[in-house]
Formats: structure tokens, C-alpha cells, sequence
């Protein structure tokens, strides 16, 4: 198995430096005045006039990225049966998930061999340490086809129960602002406290903060709701990593700014006893059947991820589904997604349709992988805790918009999107039942755009374009506060990727070689 230094090495710094011909002559360097490489190989951060930098968006994916996704050795095998393949795959998922899990989590690997495997229901893994893979993505080698005329996802990995606050473990966060990007804050009381915990740190919704970002005076139209403050306490999970005294330090940023006069923040430690880990798929095709183009009811999601962590889907092809290749749900965490395609979707072009890959969920990677056709191709919901990354994703024949479509997703980073379409951070009004703004600390760094709005919130933080390339336009509603914008149209953006930088930064890499 390659370590992730090794892939570091061997994989990450050809995104970051483009060998050239030597006749070839770029333009020099251009650096963020936000985040940019020290001539000793440091990354730097640059504060704004409140303290809030551009976070660190390297802790994301399957263990924070700090370990390989693994390659287990199979432990059955099957192939495929006359008619309906739904139970004869199920039976043998089951059959695996009985099987006492090592020290690491893993159970077994079920592997489904070349053929085609028509599946009339979803196949449930709802135990972790399950790992299902075929023999490849293309159409001639493993291939799973949705038959059913419904809306279903064709795999569901899903454990159980809910995320629980501990109760007695509840403190205020004392200090009166904490900025984006800082990993500790001070606490009425740290004696609880100790490395490893899982907290969630808490930010209330308030009256005051949406009526200051304007949400309580959307544009009415048929269906339009004005925001309520109960519908907007964010819960943001995190481990901590350290205690000095009542001073809590965390895995992962803080990605949104906690002001006292918002209503502040808390803490609490919490559990969740249902929620699996190390789970699997990878090396599929998956399709869905369908009646003409606009068929909406048919094979919806290829692979659907909820109440799990520690995750990951690799090398996956979903041709036809209505809705999504991969979607992660509220309670997935962790998950990587990796080499996957989304091509074809068959589902009228309108709201709630053809969201190639969603996330709603926390700490999530979507990397490498491409998309055709859809509406909303590389997504976020609605009140989406970050941190969360897209990295060098495509999207052809797009039919929307790429960003944060809902209301309010925190913490996003879109790194090396290439589109024919628009990326899109702005307040989105009365659009769908009322939207609003769609999210803050949203930055796009080093995207390919047909064009591009880029939009910050009257209050509680900022939203960044660093290196787009394409038409930069207002937005739907011009009066709203422009993003930060810089090195617009920029032809040699450093470093290349802020995501791969960030992780070669925390495993200690030497960037001094990408600015030489």
C-alpha cells in the first residue's frame, strides 16, 4: 500500500507544477495577498480587518487525509444470476456485515464480478467495515442497472440513529469573536475537556443575524418563507485536540465567525452509537433504466451516503439517474469521493433535479471526477457545516449553476473546477421557496467558468474568488455586496491547487520547490 506521503510525492505535485517545454516561456507567478507560499516554504495567512483568514481546508475525506484509502483483500465472490440480481447481492452483503470486524473497522470484501446485474430494489449496507467492488467502471465490465420504475438509490449505505449532545457537557464560548480559520477558542469551563473528544461547536441562530443579512425581508412570491432563526443553529463537529486550561483547540477550523452579538457559540460533546464506518464502493458501473428524457421515475441516486463516516467511493461511473452519481446526506462525514462520473441523467431540467454530486453533509471530499449534462453539478444544500472541498472536478453541457444552491452553506472550497457553465456564491433571493444567500466562506480558487458571481453576506463573514478564469458578472440581484475578487483572468495562479498546498503544508512538505 502507498503511503500518503508517497502519494503526496507521487501524485499531488504534478497538479501543482506544470513541467513546460523548454521554449515555452509562462507568465510570472501570480500569488493571493490572502494565502500565499513564503520564499522559506511557508503558507502564509493574511488576516482581514475582523481577523478571519481563508481556513485550512486539508482536514476533509476519508480520515482527514491522513491515510490512504485502503486495498483489501477479497472475501467472496459472486457473479451474476438470471433475472432480478437485487436479493442474490443483498444476501451476500448481509452475510459479510455478520463478520467480526478487525482492529481497523474492516469486516470484508465482497466482489462482484464482470457481468450485468439488473437490481430492482436499493442494496442496504447498514453495517461498516463493508467493502463492495467490481471489476471495473466501463459498461463491459461490472455493471449494476436500476430496473425499477420508482425513485431509488441503487446502493444505500446508511447506519442508524442520531447524533446526541451529552448531557452536562454544554459550555459558552466566552470570547466575544472568533474569526474564520482559527483552530481554539476560550470556554466558560475546560475541565471536561481532553484530546480525542468529539464535540460539536455550536453557532445559534438569532433574530438579530437575520434580520441584518436581510432574510427576513426576502421578496414574497408564491411559496417564498422568510428565514427563521431556530431553523439556523449550526452544528459544526469537530475533535479536540488539545485543552490549556478553559482554552479548547480543535481538529478542524472554524469556518464560520461567532460574534457575541449573534448570539455567540457553544460547546458540547456529543456521540452518535449508529453511525458506521469503512465502507466502500468502488470499480462500477452503475445505470438506470428509463422510459424517454424527461422520466422521472426511475434509478435516482447511484450511491446514497448517510449516518457514516470514514467513507469512500472510487472509480464509479452512474449513467441515467435522475438525481445524483454520489449524494451524501446530512449525517455523512468524512467521505471521500474520487474518480467518479456522472453522465447522462434522465429527468426533466428544473428544480431538484440532476444534482450530479450533493453534499450536505461535514468534512466531505469530492475530487476528480466529472460530470454531464446535469443542472447543479458539484452542490451544496441547505445549512451545510463545513469545512467541505471539490477538487479537479469538471462539469460539460450544464444546464445551471456549480456552488452553494441552498440557504446558508458554511465552509466550501471549489479548487480546480473546470465548467462550461457558472459557479455561483451569491444571495439568491426569492429563487426556489426562497432561498436567500446560498452560503459564506465560499471560495473558489483556480476555476475554469463559462462566468461567475461571486457575493458576500451583509454580515457574518465573506465569500472569495481567487484565480477565476471566465466572465466575472454581478449575480442575479446586483445590489448585493460584491465577494473578494482577486487575480481575476490570471494565467499562473500559485500554488495551483489551495487544497493540495494545504495538505502538503500539515504533512510538513517542503513548498519552497513550487515558487522556485
Amino acid at each position: 500500500m502507498k503511503t500518503f506521503r508517497h502519494w503526496i510525492s507521487a501524485c499531488t505535485l504534478s497538479a501543482l507544477c506544470t513541467v513546460l517545454p523548454a521554449q515555452t516561456k509562462m507568465p510570472a507567478p501570480w500569488q493571493s495577498s490572502l494565502v500565499k507560499i513564503s520564499k522559506s516554504g511557508e503558507l502564509v495567512y493574511i488576516p482581514d480587518e475582523e481577523g478571519n483568514v481563508i481556513p485550512d481546508f486539508s482536514r476533509v475525506g476519508y480520515h482527514h487525509g491522513n491515510q490512504s484509502i485502503p486495498q483489501h483483500s477479497v472475501t467472496r465472490i459472486i457473479s451474476p444470476v438470471e433475472g432480478d440480481n437485487w436479493a442474490h447481492i443483498q444476501q451476500a452483503v448481509d452475510e459479510i456485515s455478520q463478520l467480526p470486524a478487525d482492529q481497523n473497522g474492516h469486516r470484508g470484501v465482497l466482489l462482484l464480478k464482470r457481468g450485468l446485474y439488473p437490481v430492482s430494489q436499493s442494496v442496504v449496507i447498514k453495517a461498516g467495515g463493508v467493502v463492495l467492488k467490481g471489476e471495473g467502471s466501463n459498461v463491459d465490465e461490472t455493471r449494476l442497472i436500476a430496473t425499477a420504475k420508482r425513485k431509488y438509490a441503487l446502493i444505500k449505505i446508511s447506519g442508524a440513529g442520531i447524533r446526541e449532545e451529552i448531557p452536562g457537557t454544554r459550555v459558552s464560548i466566552t470570547d466575544k469573536f472568533v474569526p474564520v480559520g482559527t483552530h481554539s477558542f476560550q470556554v466558560s469551563c475546560g475541565e471536561g475537556f481532553k484530546p480525542g473528544d468529539k464535540i460539536v461547536v455550536y453557532r445559534p441562530g438569532t433574530q438579530k443575524w437575520v434580520h441584518d443579512i436581510k432574510m427576513d425581508q426576502i421578496e414574497e412570491r408564491k411559496g417564498t418563507r422568510q428565514w427563521t432563526p431556530q431553523e439556523y443553529n449550526l452544528a459544526f463537529e469537530r475533535e479536540v485536540t488539545r485543552v490549556e486550561g478553559n482554552r479548547l483547540f480543535i481538529d478542524n477550523p472554524v469556518v464560520m465567525q461567532m460574534d457575541w452579538k449573534y448570539g455567540g457559540g457553544d460547546v458540547y460533546k456529543y456521540k452518535f452509537d449508529g453511525r458506521i464506518n469503512e465502507v466502500g464502493v468502488s470499480d462500477l458501473c452503475l445505470e438506470s433504466e428509463f422510459d424517454d428524457y424527461e422520466d422521472t421515475q426511475h434509478g435516482w441516486i447511484g450511491v446514497q451516503i448517510e449516518k457514516a463516516e470514514n467513507c469512500w467511493v472510487d472509480n464509479v461511473t452512474a449513467r441515467y439517474f435522475g438525481y445524483a452519481a454520489v449524494s451524501c446526506e446530512r449525517f455523512a462525514k468524512n467521505v471521500t469521493v474520487r474518480n467518479c462520473r456522472n453522465l447522462e441523467p434522465k429527468a426533466v431540467i428544473t428544480g431538484g433535479l440532476r444534482y450530479s454530486f450533493n453534499n450536505i453533509g461535514q468534512q466531505n471530499l469530492f475530487m476528480n471526477c466529472q460530470s454531464t449534462e446535469g443542472r447543479h453539478d458539484y452542490i451544496t444544500g441547505s445549512q451545510v457545516c463545513g469545512p467541505n472541498v471539490f477538487y479537479n472536478c469538471t462539469a460539460t453541457q450544464t444546464y445551471a449553476d456549480i456552488g452553494p444552491h441552498h440557504r446558508w452553506a458554511v465552509g466550501t472550497l471549489y479548487d480546480n473546477i473546470v465548467t462550461d457553465g457558472d459557479i455561483n456564491v451569491q444571495d439568491r433571493g426569492k429563487m426556489g421557496s426562497g432561498h436567500g444567500w446560498a452560503g459564506v466562506t465560499q471560495v473558489l480558487w483556480n476555476c475554469h467558468v463559462g462566468r461567475a458571481a461571486v457575493q458576500s453576506p451583509w454580515a457574518s463573514g465573506k465569500n472569495y474568488s481567487i484565480g477565476t478564469k471566465g466572465e466575472r458578472y454581478p449575480g442575479v440581484f446586483t445590489d448585493r455586496p460584491d465577494g473578494v475578487w482577486e487575480g481575476h483572468n490570471e494565467t499562473n495562479v500559485f500554488p495551483r491547487s489551495l487544497y493540495v498546498t494545504q495538505l502538503m503544508a500539515r504533512q510538513k512538505a517542503d513548498l519552497s520547490l513550487l515558487i522556485k
